[in-house]
């Protein structure tokens, strides 16, 4: 999803990506948005304890979140030379805090 929803902005640089109208870049986001949700769908429908997976509701969100937010920060730092900081470090280690919480029995 941030390929799909940051990706754009990036890609502004592109000339024939500054030509789309804002319908076209919307398209383009969500023909790549598209394929995340066919890997994500499956993945939390075979994670959820319901379907006899290890994880509950909560538990598969946060993963998600975690997961997204890496990304994210990886993508911000190679994509657009980003800089992290001392703040950027401490919502990461809320993140991981999180993870920990959801995951206390």
């Amino acid at each position: 999803m941030t390929l799909a929803w940051y990706g754009h902005l990036k890609m502004a640089e592109m000339k024939w990506f500054q030509h789309l109208p804002l319908i076209g870049v919307i398209l383009f986001s969500w023909g790549i948005a598209f394929f995340e949700y066919c890997l994500q769908v499956p993945a939390n429908r075979l994670g959820f304890v319901g379907n006899g997976g290890p994880f509950n509701l909560m538990q598969l969100k946060i993963i998600q979140e975690v997961i997204t937010l890496t990304v994210f920060i990886l993508f911000s730092v190679v994509a657009f030379r980003m800089h992290l900081r001392w703040n950027h470090f401490v919502a990461a280690m809320l993140m991981i805090m999180a993870v920990y919480f959801v995951f206390k029995q």
